[in-house]
């Protein structure tokens, strides 16, 4: 086996690629992210890094608010304009025909052909570098429920999400296994 030796970089892919919205139902913006994750279970917590330089940076630090939609295959194209457009420059829910909905807990907008909006109250900003990453506690979880169930489970591959890999958005591939799996006894 051979490897070559890399600078140290942002090599951890697939990573998902979501939309995030911000400010309020009168004037908002939607920012795509790529630098985003689950840090806690209890409180359920969440962050994203964004480069002081955004249009949304400004408001998502003034407002203490985001919503982290998930994207899908169908929104893709959104997720990829609303990341290279900026929000000072155009509106992107109008542009993108996307719909504003309202979240339950906080002040922001949710992306209603989002199959998920996570919504989310920033706890503490850290400056890393080139990017501040808003380290939030998840204050409600909306679900499409066209993807629900009859269990009560959320069909995440149903909703055909979306991943991004060193510039590149990709969907999710066949099912592998389930949590567990290679210690489950066999019958």
């Amino acid at each position: 086996m051979s490897k070559q030796e890399w600078k140290p970089g942002t090599i951890l892919y697939p990573i998902p690629a979501v939309m995030v919205s911000c400010g309020t139902m009168e004037k908002s913006n939607i920012l795509t992210v790529a630098w985003t994750g689950i840090v806690n279970s209890d409180p359920a917590m969440t962050y994203i890094s964004v480069r002081p330089e955004r249009y949304s940076y400004d408001i998502i630090k003034s407002s203490g608010e985001f919503v982290i939609n998930i994207t899908t295959e169908e929104l893709a194209f959104a997720t990829d304009w609303c990341g290279v457009r900026s929000g000072a420059d155009y509106d992107k829910f109008k542009e993108m025909k996307l719909t504003k909905g309202k979240a339950l807990h906080i002040h922001c907008p949710i992306i209603e052909e989002s199959p998920i909006n996570i919504e989310c109250k920033v706890k503490q900003e850290l400056h890393l570098g080139t990017h501040t990453m808003f380290l939030a506690e998840i204050a409600g979880v909306q679900a499409d429920e066209k993807y629900m169930e009859e269990s009560g489970r959320f069909d995440f591959a149903a909703s055909n999400p979306i991943a991004y890999s060193h510039g590149e958005y990709y969907t999710l591939g066949k099912k592998l296994g389930k949590f567990g799996y290679s210690v489950k006894k066999k019958r």
